[in-house]
């Protein structure tokens, strides 16, 4: 065998080969049409039965290649398909005899053929026949498949019953010994009968069998066949046929490890046989050995299923490692022998590509190293050019580049060798193509590396001794060299006027803004100077920089060069205004992208400058580069003015910096932000040093505050300062420092919110009174019931989940110098980052009324919700000492308040006032009237941390009604005798008695319903101990009535004894003694305050409704006095 086949890989052993030939004269067209659909029937199912059957397809076999059948079966070919044209029945015979001489060329190994003939219709195409397939062309040949798939299943029937025929034991008959075709003249005259030559033959048919097992889909026979054959064939040293079974059982192994395949797409098939173990897991067995079966165990049908389980523990199979090293055994095998170059070239071939599927290259280049050096017979060019070809692929599939660019190049001079008549120079270029990417060659300019870097190194040998300028050079000979700057070294894509940052951009007072307005044209639009507005837009930027102040450029860059690139001396160019220009030097990496490169300046005068441009030191030359001479350059514009020099400002604070980063609604940007924990009610000075670090004085200082957005109500003034005190230091001179002091004050709700009074109440603390609630509150949610029992100690009260954050910034409006003067000014701004943790609760609040009418004892019940021991004060007060999470009751006596300074009305607020919104803010004074009045504080020792505890937005209506004094209180007594008193309680009711030292009473007007309350007898009692002058005695029926008719009319009295009828909205009368008095069902027997005057609490009615209260004036005789007063009917 003379002819390596270079793509075959270990699983063709498993391949029934199939030659498919044209026979006579056929387009190559209509042929590999053909031959397309044939060859994809590569594989069929065997009928009742769970094996499979590969088939290998080739359009050209060498015949000698065939002589090789009994050696390695799968280079047999067992079927021949033969494709014609015929279209007249006369020809048919010539074409059915060419057909017969193309089977006798594989005649000797052939299972079966088969003619597909096109074109030819008629009796002959319609006659039945199982060797001959008729079509009429070749476009309607749907059958082509099928027929294929049966041609294969008539091949399996002669393998089968081959495999039967040798694999049956004949005891007694003589096994044949199979020879390869350079063996058999040297077997003659040999001894037939010795025990060596038997073993020989017995070897060498195992191996045989084993071929055909693994053909006929059977693995597992096929594995002890060979087994069995590798025993005997080394026992007598016959290394051919050794070397052939150690191949069959290392293909056979590999395709029970690679299903797959390792011949890639071309080779790679999916094992679909039963043979195989369903443990995926078993089949890399470290340690496999080669182990005899006895062949008993094998029957005609395969293993015999008792020693199944038996041969299953042998394991047959070799090792991924050990395949590896029967390869080589194989191959040392067939180095011995001269005439089986071919076998050992292609065990190479096979064993590099299943060590590729392992990863295993430098063994695989081992092997391919020992399959340049096989010698085989004298070539053709074209077969050498596949063999460098195939080494080439072989090696770029291990990884080996540099190595398969070798032999590819090698097999491109093989194609323009001088013994070839026609060279192929253009399969030649493009081999020479493939091999540049192994060689890490480019034909791209870019790529020259080596070159860039060397004219580079030769370029700064030379400035070094003659610097490269922007001067003109002139020749000798009179021309004039213009100057080359270099542009592209570093490459600028984008050119970029930075702003100010926001602390030191300069501003226009509003005042002043439209003092520049343009008045060059009188029109709105002119299509004069339209264009040239379009240039100005786009060149000019919309802020302004400042003089003295350092300004920025932004350039997008990048490196093209292959090499780190080092640009020193790097600034801008500018016209319009002086302008210092600060020098960079900077260093870009290779090939490094675009890279941000600032260049900064400052403008030494005012006006308008513009940026034409940067210059560079680059090798040694110096550059000048333009933008208008720089394509592809991106820019926003180069134009910008500059305005006259503005002080700067820098502030530090006596308070830690903040981590939080503020977020203003305004986009506002904030330069520093501080931090502060306080707790609820405490102040905080915030010390902040005001220093001028620019050139110029800092003449005007305006100091602003906003509170951001927060859901928290804030009582009083959260931020507060005297900027006078810090004004007397200006106008702030360049260096100098200025204090600026902030009264930080935390005042929120002191209320307790219902989930913490809820909590106060589960952990057994006593509450009671009227339950807290603003005016805008007032019902007071439902109890949760899926409170947990133990709850987290981050619900507490005073943990962080109450910890309120309060958020503000203070703006510093600043200005001075000549800047101050065209109207310019600068923003810096402080942001403030306040932490609020509740210091004391108020849960509850009461009233008690107070021995004088004037005063009433305020309750509160207060709660420590700090971790540490607080003392509460009030004014005139003791301190009240609470433990940490303790809630005790306080009592503070204070004067009753008078509200009737307050705007009753949405007139006395504007017109278009709102009444509701009115009424909250008589609340809140209202709150912030009393609260200063009670100056309540708590302090807590331990920490020296003190505060105050507000109960603005606390009291509700009931407790302001208590709290206020009565808006009307009259009365007087005559000379020596009774007194009289009338009062508006919240009834709305009037009760008028007589109060006599006798207890007797009579009680009148109850024959209808009437305008007066009734009396009780308590108070009537407590009334006769007054003290007092001599009441007066006897007041006639006759009075009693003519002073009644004269306000309701009645008429008549009809009850007198010692119990009054309680009519609960009728008038009772007590006539008996010389004093008379006004008294309120609603209270009981009234207070007595100062002068002997009750009072009113009613405030809110008596406000509300001054002219429904009043009417007809009544008139009192006591004692031949009268006396007059208002009459206060209910309501």
């Amino acid at each position: 065998m003379s002819v390596p086949d270079y793509m075959q890989c270990a699983e063709d052993h498993q391949t029934l080969l199939v030659v498919v030939q044209p026979v006579g004269i056929v387009s190559e067209e209509n042929f590999f049409k053909i031959y397309k659909r044939i060859s994809s029937v590569s594989q069929i199912s065997v009928r009742d039965s769970q094996r499979v059957l590969y088939i290998r397809y080739r359009h050209h076999y060498p015949p000698e290649n065939n002589e090789w059948g009994d050696f390695q079966t799968h280079r047999k070919v067992v079927g021949l398909i033969t494709i014609t044209d015929c279209f007249s029945a006369k020809d048919w015979p010539q074409t059915f005899e060419k057909f017969h001489v193309q089977k006798e060329i594989y005649g000797s190994t052939l299972y079966d053929s088969r003619l597909f003939v096109f074109g030819l219709q008629g009796e002959i195409a319609e006659q039945p026949r199982t060797d001959v397939a008729f079509y009429p062309n070749y476009e309607d040949c749907q059958t082509v498949e099928k027929r294929i798939e049966d041609f294969i299943e008539s091949l399996f029937i002669v393998l089968e019953s081959k495999r039967l025929d040798r694999a049956t034991d004949k005891s007694g008959d003589k096994i044949p010994l199979l020879c390869v075709p350079f063996e058999k003249k040297d077997f003659v005259g040999l001894d037939t009968d010795s025990r060596h030559y038997k073993k020989r033959c017995q070897g060498r048919m195992r191996k045989h069998v084993g071929d055909l097992c693994l053909q006929a889909g059977m693995l597992q026979d096929s594995l002890v066949h060979y087994h069995m054959s590798v025993e005997l064939l080394r026992s007598v040293n016959d290394f051919l046929w050794l070397g052939a079974a150690l191949e069959g059982l290392c293909s056979a192994s590999v395709i029970y490890h690679y299903p797959g395949g390792t011949g890639g797409e071309t080779g790679a098939r999916r094992f679909q046989g039963s043979s195989l173990p369903a443990e995926a897991a078993n089949r890399h067995r470290p340690g496999a050995q080669e182990v005899l079966i006895d062949p008993g165990a094998l029957t005609t049908n395969g293993i015999n299923p008792d020693t199944s389980a038996e041969i299953g523990r042998a394991k047959n199979c070799l090792s991924p490692e050990d395949i590896i090293d029967k390869y080589k055994e194989a191959i040392s095998y067939y180095s011995k022998y001269k005439n089986a170059g071919v076998i050992e070239l292609e065990a190479c071939v096979k064993a590099v590509r299943v060590l590729a599927i392992q990863k295993r290259s430098m063994e695989a280049s081992e092997f391919l190293q020992n399959a340049v050096y096989i010698n085989l017979r004298q070539l053709s060019e074209e077969e050498k050019i596949q063999r460098y070809s195939i080494l080439s692929e072989l090696y770029e599939l291990i990884g080996f580049h540099r190595k398969s660019a070798f032999f590819k190049r090698v097999a491109a001079m093989q194609c323009v060798a001088p013994s070839i008549a026609e060279p192929g120079w253009r399969a030649c270029y493009k081999l020479l193509l493939e091999t540049l990417p192994g060689y890490s060659l480019s034909l791209d300019p870019k790529d020259f590396s080596k070159e860039k870097k060397d004219v580079t190194q030769s370029l700064e040998n030379y400035t070094c001794k003659c610097p490269g300028t922007m001067e003109l050079l002139t020749l000798p000979g009179g021309p004039t060299l213009p100057p080359v700057p270099f542009t592209k070294l570093p490459i600028v894509r984008r050119v970029k006027l930075l702003n100010l940052p926001a602390s030191l951009r300069p501003q226009k007072m509003k005042s002043l803004l439209g003092q520049n307005v343009s008045t060059k044209s009188p029109f709105i639009y002119s299509p004069i100077i339209a264009h040239n507005r379009g240039e100005e837009r786009n060149k000019k930027i919309d802020f302004q920089w400042v003089q003295g102040d350092v300004c920025e450029v932004q350039l997008m860059v990048y490196n093209p060069m292959p090499f780190e690139l080092r640009v020193e001396n790097m600034g801008l160019l500018t016209s319009g205004v002086e302008f210092e220009s600060l020098p960079a030097a900077l260093s870009l990496p290779a090939e490094s992208g675009l890279y941000p490169v600032t260049l900064v300046g400052v403008p030494q005068t005012t006006g308008t400058i513009t940026v034409n441009g940067y210059h560079t030191t680059v090798f040694g030359v110096f550059s000048d580069c333009l933008l208008d001479n720089l394509p592809g350059v991106k820019t926003s514009g180069s134009t910008v003015e500059v305005i006259p020099a503005l002080p700067r400002l820098q502030i530090s604070t006596s308070l830690p910096r903040s981590a939080h980063s503020l977020q203003p609604s305004s986009g506002d940007e904030t330069s520093t932000n501080v931090s502060v924990q306080l707790y609820n009610g405490e102040t905080q000075q915030l010390v902040i040093k005001l220093e001028n670090i620019g050139m110029e004085p800092l003449e005007k200082l305006e100091v602003t505050s906003k509170i951001l957005t927060t859901k928290e109500k804030l009582y009083g003034d959260f931020l507060s300062w005297n900027l006078e005190e810090t004004l007397a230091q200006f106008p702030l001179q360049p260096g100098k420092v200025a204090t600026f002091v902030v009264n930080i004050k935390v005042k929120l709700d002191f209320s307790c919110q219902e989930n913490l009074l809820q909590d106060l109440s589960d952990d057994g603390i006593s509450v009671s009174g009227f339950p807290l609630c603003s005016p805008f509150r007032q019902v007071v949610r439902p109890r949760v019931e899926s409170k947990p029992v133990n709850p987290p100690e981050g619900s507490k009260p005073g943990d962080p989940s109450h910890v309120k954050t309060l958020e503000a910034i203070l703006n510093f409006k600043y200005s001075g110098g000549p800047g101050h003067v065209e109207g310019y000014y600068r923003n810096l701004s402080l942001g403030l980052h306040v932490e609020a943790e509740p210091s004391v609760f108020f849960t509850r609040v009461s009233t008690l009324p107070a021995t004088s009418t004037r005063q009433c004892h305020l309750l509160l019940d207060v709660f420590n919700s700090t971790e540490h021991e607080l003392t509460v004060s009030a004014r005139g007060n003791e301190e009240l000492i609470l433990h940490a999470g303790e809630c005790q009751r306080m009592a503070i006596q204070v004067d009753k308040f008078n509200f009737e300074s307050f705007p009753e009305s949405p007139g006395e607020k504007g017109q278009f006032a709102n009444p509701q919104q009115l009424e909250e803010e008589r609340q809140e004074a209202r709150g912030l009237e009393i609260d200063s009045k009670l100056d309540v504080h708590w302090r807590i020792p331990s920490l020296k941390r003190r505060g105050e505890a507000s109960v603005e937005g606390l009291l509700n209506q009931l407790v302001l009604e208590h709290l206020q004094l009565a808006p009307l209180q009259w009365g007087f007594s005559h000379p020596g005798g009774p007194w009289l008193l009338m009062r508006k309680c919240r009834s709305c009711h009037l009760r008028i008695g007589l109060l006599a030292a006798s207890k007797r009473y009579t009680c009148g007007n109850s024959s209808r319903r009437g305008i007066f309350g009734r009396i009780f007898r308590k108070g009537i009692q407590e009334a006769g101990q007054l003290p007092g002058p001599q009441k007066p005695q006897g007041v006639s029926p006759a009075t009693r009535h003519s002073a009644l008719d004269s306000g309701c009319g009645a008429t008549t009295c009809g009850l007198t004894g010692p119990t009054p009828r309680r009519h609960p909205r009728e008038p009772q009368w007590e006539a008996s003694g010389g004093q008379a008095t006004a008294a309120c069902p609603g209270l009981g027997f009234p207070g007595w305050g100062e002068g002997g005057f009750p009072r009113c609490e009613n405030l809110r009615h008596w406000m509300a409704m001054p002219r429904k209260c009043g009417g007809p004036l009544p008139r009192v005789v006591t004692g031949g006095h009268s006396v007059s007063g208002p009459w206060l009917p209910h309501g």
